[in-house]
């Protein structure tokens, strides 16, 4: 009876024992699950915190260049200057000297100005483009000659750039100004003479060697030129190829091949599709250089794999259900994949489709083995025109010297991922839109 009862007890206590490691074991597996929880939430803030550190950077250097300084100026339009004596005469209004006109304004606005070297940074307060817009009032207005009309007129970028940091915690940024041109800007200040406005050249012009005449339109227009023949080339070939290897491929050797080649060709750095765009399109088939048309034929083999491997995981998920009931009411295979398979699939597609447009849309390395890093000055107006890209161009900015470049850089950077975040969005919002629950 007594060896029953020490029985019982000690399989008690094996049991209870067993029960406190069990529960041990367990709370130790929870603690490992919230530390991890835990590592997880510090990852993603981490994270978020340095992308918020890199957008505040991005915003605090590129919020200036969206605004341009102006100096008010009395101009006369004095024909011995301009050397002019009839504007019906294209070949008198090019050759005419309107930046003339401009350092007369500013000699009659600062007066005893005297010195070859006072004289020379006195003519560099007003930008070197100022001319061409007076041309420009003067050719719409045959009035204007030999008349004086006040104007306000794009700064030089030293200027600009001194003039912007004046209110500034540091202080104004000297550069390049010395103190006499330091003394017109305050003179120019205390008048009301000197304003801030809305840099509308920034968007509507091309690129240029003086800063604050810059614009990111030729390089935008680029873009947008090379994504067309991108998107009309790569979306149907993609769909095409994702069509064929999901419903009617056979499955043997050479396809499992063809679809390794593709996952492989995803993961191949871009550089490497700008070099075969070079010996292939330009040094084989003798396409021009710098033009969307062979950028957009180069950005076209690097966006195909991803097109082509959201295809196939958007035809995978719709289900089988569909094509056999298409089947059974007398379909045809390619009525299956026209009718009924394309269209539920289509909304994945198209998300794989934006994706890899935007993917594009940032490439730079691809497009400078193909020429398109070239100084382009006018607006491209077609596929074969020279152009740059938004990427390229804010690579030719970041490696300008002058500091004027560096606003513009970040400004530029603001622009293409304001496009990158549209399309982005418009990826999500159609998905959510078109996609179908079974």
């Amino acid at each position: 009876m007594t060896d029953l009862k020490n029985g019982s007890v000690k399989q008690a206590n094996l049991n209870l024992s067993r029960t406190e490691i069990i529960e041990r074991s367990l709370a130790k597996r929870y603690r490992a699950e919230k530390r991890f929880r835990c590592y997880g939430i510090m990852a993603i803030v981490f994270g978020l915190m340095c992308v918020a550190l890199l957008f505040t950077d991005i915003i605090s250097k590129g919020y200036k260049a969206f605004a341009q300084t102006y100096i008010q100026l009395e101009v006369t339009y004095d024909a011995n200057i301009l050397g002019i004596t009839d504007l019906n005469d294209p070949q008198q209004v090019a050759l005419g000297d309107f930046q003339g006109i401009v350092k007369q304004a500013l000699k009659n606005r600062f007066e005893g100005v005297s010195g070859r070297k006072a004289k020379r940074e006195l003519y560099g307060v007003i930008s070197n483009g100022a001319g061409y817009r007076l041309r420009d009032r003067l050719v719409a207005n045959h009035q204007l000659l030999n008349q004086s009309e006040t104007l306000w007129l794009v700064a030089d970028d030293d200027i600009d750039t001194y003039y912007k940091s004046m209110g500034s915690d540091a202080g104004p940024f000297v550069g390049r100004m010395s103190e006499q041109r330091q003394g017109w800007i305050e003179q120019l200040t205390e008048a009301d003479e000197v304003e801030l406005r809305f840099n509308r050249n920034f968007f509507v012009q091309g690129d240029s060697r003086e800063p604050e005449l810059a614009g990111i339109r030729g390089a935008a227009m680029g873009s947008l030129f090379t994504l067309i023949i991108t998107i009309l080339l790569s979306f149907p070939i993609g769909v095409a190829a994702a069509v064929y290897l999901e419903e009617f491929a056979p499955r043997n050797r050479w396809t499992d091949l063809i679809e390794v080649n593709i996952n492989n060709l995803a993961a191949v750095p871009s550089i490497i599709f700008g070099l075969l765009g070079l010996a292939i399109f330009i040094n084989f088939f003798h396409v021009p250089r710098s033009v969307p048309l062979v950028g957009g034929l180069v950005l076209t083999l690097m966006t195909l794999p991803t097109i082509i491997i959201s295809s196939r995981a958007a035809i995978k998920a719709v289900p089988p259900s569909i094509r056999e009931a298409a089947i059974g009411v007398g379909a045809s295979p390619m009525q299956v994949v026209l009718h009924h398979v394309l269209p539920l699939a289509m909304p994945g597609m198209m998300t794989g489709a934006i994706i890899g447009m935007a993917q594009a849309l940032g490439e730079t390395a691809p497009l400078l083995m193909i020429g398109m890093v070239a100084f382009i000055v006018d607006v491209p107006g077609g596929f074969t025109d020279p152009s740059t890209v938004l990427p390229v161009q804010i690579f030719l900015w970041a490696d300008s010297p002058e500091r004027a470049f560096m606003e513009k850089t970040s400004a530029a950077i603001m622009v293409l991922l304001a496009f990158l975040i549209v399309m982005n969005t418009l990826a999500v919002i159609l998905r959510k839109k078109m996609e179908r629950r079974w």
